[in-house]
């Protein structure tokens, strides 16, 4: 179990570090050459704007990195792009989605305990009807906590 364990978490942070760091600063280096090589070179116009690599490269960098991080910036605050990707991944990953409804019931849980501190620090008793409520709330946690699994929408 653990040196399956090991392999996939290794396959996962190869994966991670292959797409996120070597294909990107591969692809960069791979695109600024080829255009470089390919286009520029063989057109007189752009050989005067870029005279060599290394301009083509600075102009490219300081054009492109802020123009790129703009478009990263809306991606993820402006456009509704990243919301359904975060959607998406909520709804497909159990873990995730266990996450979340956990954290529902316990927003339900921590204003029911709230109301019972503020009220006992007055000096005040619960009511009938409180009690039942909070017998009733205990036995809904009770039946949430028995009945949870990680693949199960409760």
């Amino acid at each position: 179990m653990a040196d399956r364990r090991l392999f996939f978490r290794s396959w996962f942070y190869f994966r991670q570090g292959w797409s996120l760091y070597f294909a990107f600063i591969f692809a960069a280096v791979n695109t600024l050459t080829t255009t470089y090589f390919l286009a520029i070179e063989r057109y007189s116009e752009l050989k005067a704007i870029f005279p060599t690599f290394v301009h083509y490269v600075t102009i490219a960098s300081v054009i492109g990195i802020p123009i790129l991080v703009l478009m990263g910036y809306s991606h993820f605050k402006k456009s509704g792009a990243f919301k359904s990707e975060t959607d998406i991944n909520i709804e497909a990953n159990p873990h995730q989605r266990r996450i979340l409804m956990n954290t529902e019931v316990l927003l339900v849980l921590c204003l029911k305990i709230n109301a019972i501190v503020l009220k006992l620090s007055r000096n005040e008793k619960l009511s009938d009807d409180e009690l039942v409520e909070l017998t009733k709330l205990q036995e809904e946690l009770n039946e949430h906590i028995k009945n949870r699994t990680i693949g199960k929408d409760r």
